[in-house]
């Protein structure tokens, strides 16, 4: 792909959201379509449900792939007495009775082109046929562009015109908070983690001319996957399946090695000093492994406070190669504080001498507390 076909920059998920937070708090710019362009998996459909959420409005959201053009427009029947054909709309577009929310215009780009001259109606008139859509609601599109890798018909520049567009594509940054906060597997972070470019693979897919890969919403998947319990090769069957078999192959290297270097719970049971250091990871998928293994185990204050005193003896760790200590020492002790707070368990850290030291040196090194 040649230069940015999108002449835009990329946007996260979590910059798009607050973006279509503040249009949507806007009543002249809710009045202007948005369009979310992007990859699969990056999160375009829920952080539109996520926006209706916040305002707590109702959302239609309309998988346009998956409907009629009549399916829009409404149908059409014969009024004897005006002695007219008169247009019924949908009962899924907003009426009066509905003020205000958001109309949610998913696959755009791949919808058919009878569909999508319906579409554009909303888009550009906020109408179709007699129908008028109420003024407090937006409407917001999502598709793909053609480089994707998706089926996609060209947009053209009269339509793009009267519209807001976002680039999205996912960081690791974003990715991994999101992670965090939905319960991931620690296995998957951990090695997205170490292998940030194994997020989302489309490209390498397309080159490959592959019809699996990974992507954000498939690791959400294998996570799902690992937590189900199912057995090791019926892992394996879906891992492949759903990310595809070089894909797999690596990460199953990856867990296996996350295995074999890092027990969660006999570093949780041993007592600080030695026994822990003796237990401590000596390779860079084992050090984020016991990081994000440590965190998805604080789930209560005892676990919590041990954790931290782990943690804190993390730079002792003996290994051959050399390890970011520091920093995943940094990046867990702030994940622990995170889920602390979430948890309602910040008692717990602000109790601990581990944390409190941990605090002190950080500001004696003057990065703060």
């Amino acid at each position: 792909m040649l230069g940015n076909p999108m002449n835009i920059p990329p946007v996260s998920i979590a910059a798009a959201k607050a973006a279509l937070i503040e249009q949507y708090a806007h009543p002249t710019l809710r009045q202007r379509a948005s369009m979310l362009w992007g990859s699969r998996g990056v999160g375009k459909s829920s952080v539109v449900r996520q926006v209706a959420e916040h305002f707590g409005v109702p959302l239609v959201d309309l998988r346009l792939t998956t409907i009629e053009p009549v399916d829009i427009r409404g149908a059409i029947y014969a009024d004897d007495v005006q002695g007219k054909t008169v247009w019924f709309p949908p009962e899924f577009l907003p009426g009066a009775d509905q003020p205000a929310g958001i109309l949610f215009l998913d696959e755009l780009t791949a919808a058919d082109q009878r569909l999508q001259i319906s579409a554009y109606s909303l888009i550009l008139d906020r109408r179709v046929g007699h129908y008028v859509l109420p003024d407090g609601w937006q409407v917001i599109a999502a598709g793909n562009a053609s480089f994707h890798g998706a089926v996609s018909h060209d947009m053209g520049t009269a339509l793009a015109d009267r519209m807001f567009h976002f680039n999205v594509q996912t960081t690791i940054e974003a990715f991994l908070d999101h992670a965090v906060a939905q319960g991931y597997a620690p296995e998957v972070m951990a090695y997205l983690q170490v292998r940030p470019d194994k997020l989302d693979d489309t490209q390498a897919q397309l080159a490959n001319d592959h019809l699996v890969g990974a992507s954000p919403r498939g690791w959400e998947d294998i996570s799902n996957v690992l937590k189900s319990g199912l057995t090791r090769e019926a892992q394996r069957v879906f891992v492949q399946g759903r990310i595809g078999a070089a894909n797999a192959a690596e990460f199953f290297g990856v867990l296996r090695e996350l295995q074999a270097a890092v027990d969660v719970v006999r570093l949780l049971a041993a007592r600080p000093g030695e026994e822990t250091v003796a237990l401590l990871p000596a390779t860079l998928d084992g050090l984020y492994g016991m990081v994000y293994g440590l965190l998805a185990a604080s789930t209560e204050a005892p676990a919590l406070t041990r954790a931290l005193e782990i943690i804190e003896q993390l730079p002792e760790a003996r290994s051959a190669a050399a390890l970011p200590l520091r920093e995943a020492q940094t990046l867990a002790m702030e994940l622990l504080m995170h889920k602390a707070l979430e948890a309602g368990l910040e008692g717990a850290v602000l109790d601990s001498a581990a944390y409190r030291r941990y605090a002190e040196q950080r500001r004696k090194e003057g990065r703060g507390g």
